[in-house]
Formats: structure tokens, sequence, C-alpha cells
């Protein structure tokens, strides 16, 4: 889908003959032309966090003219972010985040206005900060934050690049409410916290920041120039150890809950608490199955329901034929489509949202056998072909 600029012809303002030499590499494009690049320093785009993808978004937009970026970030240069967090430098430690990379796009160009917002965004300061912006490009690393520009973002009438990484995988797209799917149409609910480790925790290839921060400036400008075709309704992901790209279709959802057609939210909430951040959480044991023992029950010819959890765009890049995909948030009102005289399967990732799956079905009281898979679908690669996974797949009733 082409889109026009949302940057109107009013704000256009001449290009001096400084900017035209500065930026004739774009101006040569006649995609871009002095119009295009016009528009880049009419914009105003916010950054929302200074980290592994605001700095190449940020290093790469001032670089591209973009005449006014915000800045909005609360934390301090550490030596850790240091491997992938390249806006910052050694000499930077301590210094907050936002200044940092001010300074850094100061020096690539003087002549964008940068605004810092030296302050985590909530509930309470979301909508002011937000509204100043054309763009809002999405650097978080937790959900209550991504929920919180989501919802504000479709209240505004903004649209957000979205980027996300972990480890060797990464995710891009726009959402965009007045054309497509926004957020919460793609995840209409957070994972549990004890599901969501941080970079901090399960780590991040450093150079795959760089690189979904890139997609993300792209986006971008190409928002800003218009005549392109963004992401909008499409989720890029990006497997780095593999070197793989892939591309999966999402679609508007009519129920969601913020920018469908009969919205539920129509304010920004507690998005902590919506995240379950804070919430005791049960610790009932849930029975478990090792991939030893579902190869050896399917090539009995055991009868089981193989339910896989995932999202579609994770079972994308490791289907597992011959299960049934409902994923997470889903569970509770499907419920009724299981068999409770039949073994319940669940499979996941890596193992650990099955477990919560399974507390999730106790609390709404099935009274089905439920099996966690352990080590979830990774393990299952691990230990199985190709070949022996279809084949035991193909005995499942």
């Amino acid at each position: 889908m082409t889109v026009d600029s949302i940057i109107p012809d009013e704000r256009r303002e001449t290009l001096s003959q400084d900017d035209n030499e500065r930026y004739s590499r774009h101006i040569l494009l006649p995609e871009v032309g002095s119009e295009g690049q016009q528009r880049l320093q009419a914009a105003r785009v916010l950054i929302v966090g200074t980290g592994g993808l605001g700095a190449p978004l940020a290093l790469y937009l001032a670089a591209a003219g973009v005449g006014t970026i915000g800045l909005v970030d609360f934390d301090n240069v550490e030596a850790s972010n240091l491997q992938r967090q390249i806006i910052h430098s050694t000499r930077d430690i301590g210094r907050p985040k936002t200044a940092s990379a001010r300074d850094s796009i100061r020096a690539i160009n003087p002549k964008v206005k940068v605004i810092t917002h030296q302050v985590a965004l909530t509930s309470e300061n979301a909508l002011s900060i937000i509204g100043d912006y054309d763009i809002i490009a999405d650097g978080t690393d937790n959900y209550p934050t991504r929920y919180l520009v989501n919802d504000a973002a479709v209240f505004l009438g903004k649209p957000v690049v979205y980027g996300s990484v972990y480890q060797f995988d990464g995710h891009v797209t726009v959402f965009d409410s007045r054309h497509g799917p926004c957020y919460r149409c793609l995840y209409p609910t957070p994972p549990p916290p004890e599901l969501t480790p941080s970079c901090s925790e399960g780590g991040v290839l450093g150079v795959l920041p760089g690189l979904v921060g890139v997609l993300q400036a792209t986006e971008v400008l190409k928002l800003l120039i218009g005549g392109a075709e963004p992401l909008i309704g499409r989720l890029l992901l990006v497997e780095a150890w593999g070197t793989h790209f892939r591309e999966v279709q999402i679609a508007k959802n009519p129920a969601c809950p913020v920018c469908g057609a009969h919205p539920s939210v129509t304010e920004l909430i507690d998005y902590k608490q919506f995240c379950g951040l804070g919430r005791h959480e049960e610790t009932t044991a849930v029975e478990g199955l090792e991939v030893s023992e579902l190869k050896s029950r399917l090539d009995a010819g055991e009868k089981l329901q193989l339910i896989d959890i995932r999202e579609p765009h994770e079972r994308s890049f490791a289907p597992f034929p011959g299960a049934k995909a409902i994923p997470y948030g889903q569970l509770v009102r499907r419920r009724k489509e299981f068999d409770t005289s039949v073994d319940l399967v669940f499979l996941c990732s890596i193992g650990q949202r099955s477990v919560f799956a399974i507390r999730a079905l106790n609390r709404a009281g099935y009274t089905g056998k439920m099996f966690n898979l352990i080590g979830g679908v990774s393990a299952w690669r691990d230990n199985f072909s190709a070949e022996e996974s279809a084949r035991s797949h193909s005995r499942v009733a």
C-alpha cells in the first residue's frame, strides 16, 4: 500500500544552498527530490528509547535531515550498553542517555533541533509528549511502554514505527490505526512477566539492533517523504544468525479494544498493572513431558491433542506440523474446542509459556489432562530431524 507523506505542503520551507549540498544525494533521487527533503526538514520525530534501536534511528534520521528529533529516556549510559548502543561512547558512561545522544546527533548534523525528555514515559505525560510529534519511533524494550505508546498513538492518530530485538531475532513494522492494525491487534494481551526476559537477561547480538534500527529509520523516512510502501499490515521478521528475512501479513482486528469498531479502552491505563508487573504469580506444579516421551507416544499411535500456543510469526520460522494453532491469549475462551478425554500437550518456543497456559486453563475450570512439552519446539527440533518430526506429526489424531 503506497501512502502519501504525513507532512502537509504548508509546512515545507525552501532549502538553503548548504542544505542542497548536504542532502544532494537525496535530492538526486526522483522519489525524494527537493520536495521530499523539505518534508524531512519540516518533520518532528519522537524516538522512545535511546538504546540499541534508538541509537541507529537517531543517527540516521539526523543524517537524513529530519528537522526535529525528540528523545525520551530516563536512563544513564552504562559500560554494558556500548556493545550495541553506538550513539554513546566510553566517555559518556554515567551521563544521561538523552544528553549523550543529543551530542552525537549535533556532531553529525548541527542543523537538527534536538528536544530531550529525560523522563520515563507514563500515562500522565505520554499524550502531551507524543502530541507534539508527527511520528513515534518505538525503541523500547518492555511491554508496558509498548502498550502505552500504542494506545497514546491511536488516541492521537499518530503512526508508530515499531522494532524489537532479542538474542538473534528482530521484528519491524508500522502500526497506524488509520490505515491498518495497531500493536494490540497483533498482541491483544501481554505475556506473563516471567516469559519476557530483557536483553540484560537473555543477551542480544550487538549488530542486530543496528540492523533493525536502520530498518525502522527507513520506515520513518518513507512515511515522511511519501510515495513509498511502508510496512503497514506487514511484520518483517529478521533472524540474524542464519540471515533470514520473512514477512507476515497482519490484519486490523475489528474487535481490537483500542482501535476496533467498539473500543473498550478509551483512555490511558495503568500499563504496569495491565502487564502483570508486581502481581503475585501462582507456583502450582505443572506436569511436563520430555520430547522423547512425546515422540514415543506419537510413535505408538496414541491419540493426543497438540496445541501450538505460539504467535503466527513464531510458527512461521519453526512450524510444528500436525499441531493445532491457538495463540496463548485465545486459550481460555477457546477451551471448549478441547476434548477432555484426550491428553493435551502444549507447545511453545522453549517450554515456559505452556506452563502459564496450563495454569490459566486450570483456573478457568478445564478438567482434562494437560502436559507442558519441556524445552518446547526448540528442544524437539534439537533432538529430532525434520523428517522424523514430520513422520511423528502425521500420526497426530
